[in-house]
């Protein structure tokens, strides 16, 4: 299916704008809702993990590249979706896990991880090696950068089997899951940045005899001018952005990836696809959203279920969180009560670390397995999730509370789904 994107990039223009959204994301409901959300839409469905999530020592998810093929392959077979509609891809592929050492040792860590991915049939791969490593000045130089990525890009060529990765290069990468501080606004990438990136790395790469690597070179990460940070959302202004779409009419079968997408208007997709961000990254919203979810359910179990028996979800993760800091700690700052409304509600969701704590599954569980004992009564449902119930009077949505938690999430998806087709 990297074919697909590589269509993408080469059929693009203002006129006939197409896109694609980036589910970047490991957990298995946000990936559940993703799969059922793409059962009726045309086209592919691209997922993404991060080298944070994946790699050979299985990241924060405990997950390598095989284990992570293999454990969204099971999603979709549960699912009915056809594991051939999938893209799997590899986001900010480098030396990011392991900045903290030399640039040689992380770079050999960025390279086997790099092999991994593709072997495991990982075709879209972000090479990113923008981050300084250990005993480096920051920002590293663009041909710094470009070298590296070369390096990568020669592991990723050396294991790849007749489906060939396609690429996506670019040094101007937002911080990923978001800013810490408010924000109102952000710096667009500028042409000239722009122009020394891909010219650095094309430079780089013909150097190192990956001229045919170099025609599967899709897109290019630049800043549009979207971000959010814990409390505020810096929306997209096409006309500040303008410069970057003339860009890409210099330079045809090239497409940009915006990252940090989250939260942006509805509308603001189909601009950004317009004007050639045609890779459309997502992630934290869709954990927010489950958060959402669930946290409503909570509120209903509340009401419905005796104290003895309730699941009390939202304690459980402040108590896992205040426990084990460190994922949020560095993020989230001010005074106790400050703290405390961020970690429970920040749009960088910091949360999405703990989904997986024994004992906050338990505590899910527990909510889940109240709430198919004590039916949700309609006049409930339309107090805590008023589009859920809406779903539910017009007998499109089960009134259980996973297929509730997986519509939430759905509702994220739905505004980028809408924004992917031809204008």
């Amino acid at each position: 299916m990297s074919e697909y994107l590589s269509q993408l990039a080469k059929q693009y223009s203002p006129e006939h704008s197409r896109g694609i959204y980036s589910v970047c994301s490991a957990h298995p409901w946000v990936l559940e809702a993703a799969l059922r959300h793409a059962l009726d839409q045309e086209g592919p469905l691209l997922i993404e993990a991060t080298c944070n999530q994946v790699n050979q020592f299985g990241g924060y998810t405990g997950l390598t590249p095989r284990d992570f093929r293999r454990y969204v392959e099971a999603i979709a077979g549960q699912v009915g979706f056809p594991v051939e509609r999938i893209i799997l891809g590899g986001d900010h592929l480098g030396p990011h896990p392991w900045t903290h050492l030399g640039s040689d040792e992380a770079m050999q860590n960025a390279i086997e991880m790099v092999r991994l991915y593709v072997r495991e049939g990982f075709t879209k791969i972000h090479l990113d090696t923008s981050m300084a490593c250990a005993g480096e000045s920051s920002p590293l130089q663009d041909a710094v950068i470009a070298q590296r990525a070369t390096e990568l890009c020669l592991a990723a060529e050396s294991v790849a089997g007749e489906s060939k990765p396609v690429y996506v290069i670019g040094t101007e990468v937002p911080t990923p899951g978001g800013a810490t501080e408010t924000l109102t606004s952000v710096a667009v990438t500028t042409t000239e940045s722009t122009e020394l990136a891909l010219a650095s790395h094309r430079e780089a790469f013909l150097a190192a005899g990956l001229e045919v690597a170099w025609e599967r070179v899709i897109a290019l990460v630049v800043q549009p001018g979207v971000e959010f940070g814990n409390d505020s959302v810096v929306d997209y202004e096409p006309e500040k952005a303008r410069h970057l779409s003339k860009f890409l009419q210099q330079h045809p079968g090239i497409v940009f990836e915006a990252h940090s997408t989250d939260y942006q208007r509805a509308e603001a997709y189909r601009e950004l696809i317009q004007d050639g961000f045609a890779i459309l990254k997502v992630g934290p919203e869709l954990t927010f959203a489950m958060r959402q979810a669930l946290f409503a359910l909570a509120r209903i179990e509340e009401e419905c279920v005796p104290p003895e028996e309730r699941s009390y979800l939202p304690e459980v993760l402040e108590r896992v969180m205040l426990h084990a800091p460190s994922q949020w700690q560095k993020h989230y700052h001010g005074n106790p009560c400050e703290q405390e409304y961020l970690r429970l509600h920040s749009y960088s969701d910091r949360i999405r670390y703990y989904w997986h704590y024994p004992e906050v599954q338990g505590a899910i569980r527990k909510l889940m397995d109240n709430l198919n004992r004590h039916t949700i009564s309609e006049s409930m449902l339309s107090d805590y999730l008023p589009e859920q119930y809406r779903k539910v009077r017009a007998g499109r949505l089960s009134k259980e509370p996973l297929p509730l938690v997986l519509d939430k999430i759905g509702e994220v998806l739905q505004g980028y789904s809408g924004a992917c087709v031809s204008h």
